[in-house]
């Protein structure tokens, strides 16, 4: 079954798509899939700009966020044709959209908002859609998020000991897998979002975001910044928990550079917000004893923020997820394509032990396409293991890798 899984995450800065061909001939324990390709859209920059202006703690309006809806929708419709157009046609498409609101009041999440009108996609491409995807989880008591946990168990399933998977998007989250059964998974607090903002505020680079670590590079710690910074009380939480950019925005920084009564330069500051995401990962890491991290998301193109990471974890291995098949470029995409395919055989695609959810729950709204819906018939299993093999894939002009954060170039985390 050939699934086609796109996502915009907190970066707000364009689609990731992935096309998996999944084995059809599964029949329980180990699924494999081939990853036929991986790419990415950037939104254009009025669409990206408008976009971000709509986002809290702006006000908008209905009217907007329709238009809003109408437009990503559209360009992720765009996105689907070329990656069909490119790889050929595909059985399915799961869109997850673009995160605009995540409702979360104190350990809570009440609800969720991706936009992107589905309707576009199954127009343009004739295939039917599962959107929706995080919704469910969330009505079942569970954070909606991290549903990238799924892929992140089945990848390390045949690992021995304690391994975590680690995503650096906007937000940073965290999925810890110490055998079948013991699973945590969580959002740890801001990755790129913080540095993204200062970058875009202060117009340090026109691309928004600190490439290959520059900027933070050049400054040095404001330690009386960061300690304000590491004592808000989403950090100390308990599991399992949500967050994203409702939270952590540029006035987040702002308001902790008042309580400090600090006024550093841009270069600093943006030290400073890498050194938090670095002391944030690292404790969370630290405290759940794993001996192997695999890192994926924009963040792990910035060398700053991964040798940071390195250097105050030397018990541990770092890892590109590159080396399980999947590309740290387009991990989040791949994750839900093969939610899609859980959801097309009838299985649950969440893991409650991560989300907090009441129970597993199969996941998604299906808007179908030019042909009659026709499922396959329900998998007797769900699968316990997964091994992906990447196709080698030519870069196509135009597109550009997910690693933004890095500068890479090549074929992204509301909540992941």
């Amino acid at each position: 079954m050939r699934v086609l899984g796109m996502i915009s995450g907190t970066s707000h800065d364009g689609i990731d798509v992935a096309l998996v061909d999944f084995d059809p001939a599964y029949d329980g324990g180990t699924l494999s899939g081939v990853v036929e390709l991986t790419a990415a859209t950037p939104y254009p920059d009025r669409l990206r700009a408008r976009l971000m202006n709509a986002l809290p703690p702006a006000v908008t309006t209905l009217a907007e966020v329709c238009a809003l809806d109408t437009l990503i929708g559209q360009s992720f419709a765009g996105a689907a044709a070329e990656a069909i157009g490119r790889a050929g046609p595909v059985d399915l498409v799961v869109s997850h959209g673009q995160t605009v609101f995540h409702w979360v009041e104190g350990a809570h999440a009440l609800g969720t908002l991706q936009i992107g009108q589905p309707a576009w996609i199954a127009e343009r491409t004739g295939t039917p859609v599962l959107s929706d995807v995080r919704s469910r989880d969330v009505a079942a008591g569970g954070q909606g998020a991290p549903l990238v946990c799924l892929l992140d168990v089945l990848l390390l399933a045949g690992h021995r000991g304690t391994a975590a998977a680690l995503n650096l998007g906007g937000i940073a989250n965290l999925t810890v897998v110490r055998g079948p059964g013991d699973v945590a998974a969580y959002d740890i607090g801001p990755a790129n979002a913080l540095i993204d903002a200062v970058v875009v505020n202060r117009g340090l680079n026109e691309r928004g975001f600190d490439e290959d670590g520059r900027v933070a590079a050049s400054g040095t710690v404001d330690e009386g910044l960061l300690a304000v910074l590491l004592d808000h009380p989403y950090y100390r939480l308990p599991l399992p928990k949500s967050t994203g950019k409702e939270l952590f925005h540029l006035g987040h920084v702002e308001e902790a550079m008042a309580r400090a009564g600090a006024r550093p330069g841009s270069a600093d500051l943006v030290a400073t917000l890498t050194e938090l995401t670095v002391r944030t990962v690292v404790r969370e890491v630290a405290a759940s004893g794993a001996g192997l991290l695999v890192v994926s998301g924009g963040g792990c193109r910035n060398p700053v923020l991964m040798d940071g990471l390195r250097r105050a974890l030397p018990g541990v291995t770092v890892r590109l997820s590159d080396a399980y098949g999947a590309p740290a470029d387009g991990k989040e995409a791949i994750a839900f394509a093969l939610i899609g395919w859980h959801t097309a055989h009838g299985l649950p695609g969440s893991v409650p032990a991560g989300t907090g959810a009441r129970a597993a729950r199969v996941l998604g709204t299906v808007t179908p396409g030019a042909a009659p819906l026709v499922l396959p018939s329900p998998a007797r299993e769900a699968p316990r293991a997964l091994t992906l093999t990447p196709r080698r894939q030519e870069p196509e002009a135009g597109t550009r890798g997910t690693g933004r954060h890095g500068g890479s170039v090549g074929g992204r985390h509301g909540p992941g």
